[in-house]
């Protein structure tokens, strides 16, 4: 992860943020040596909710927990995609 001090981050945020976005890097705005906050791509956060997500259905299904799920053509008639 790459750091950089909040006052060199002012003169070139717009270049952090498009590489923060574009190469999936975290980028780290440090103020006074200690990590204040963090530049991150949509996706890095949109890849964990869905790690998250998998991880929690995993689980689920080991406990026995897991409820029904909806039937692939009740799916498609909900989205338009077959008539009723």
């Amino acid at each position: 992860m790459a750091k950089i001090a909040i006052s060199a981050a002012r003169a070139q945020l717009g270049d952090l943020v498009r590489h923060a976005a574009h190469g999936r890097e975290t980028i780290a705005l440090t103020d006074h040596g200690h990590v204040a906050a963090l530049l991150v791509s949509p996706q890095v956060i949109e890849d964990l909710e869905d790690a998250l997500a998998l991880a929690d259905h995993q689980r689920r299904k080991a406990e026995g927990t897991l409820e029904p799920g909806i039937p692939m053509d009740e799916v498609r008639r909900r989205l338009g995609f077959e008539k009723k």
